[in-house]
């Protein structure tokens, strides 16, 4: 069923899409990914609504340095600006524990 698109329906349900985005991060976040994936994250805030999440997957991602670590904290503080929630999804043992090693595990919060 196609809606019209200025049926108050159709507004409705272009919304509820914005609500929650999922992106998936790379294998390695680091130096080399760091650029292209908070640029792709900015893009994916910016179809989210104000106070909509951002879900991150980190199912595949095996390593993270210092750079995927800055990455992953402007992201949040974009997010923030706008009141989003930033989810990190599957994270492993190890991102968790660089995560909580350097403080930042409360910034996000972990499925």
């Amino acid at each position: 069923m196609e809606l019209a698109p200025d049926s108050p329906l159709h507004w409705y349900m272009a919304v509820l899409r914005d609500i929650d985005r999922l992106m998936v991060a790379p294998v390695e976040l680091g130096l080399p990914t760091r650029a292209t994936f908070r640029e792709a994250a900015f893009e994916e805030l910016s179809l989210v609504c104000d106070g909509g999440t951002l879900r991150i997957d980190l199912a595949n991602t095996r390593k993270v340095d210092s750079a995927g670590l800055s990455a992953l904290l402007l992201i949040h503080r974009r997010a923030q600006e706008r009141m989003q929630r930033i989810v990190l999804s599957n994270a492993s043992a190890e991102i968790r524990y660089l995560l909580t090693l350097t403080e930042m595990s409360g910034l996000f919060e972990q499925s």
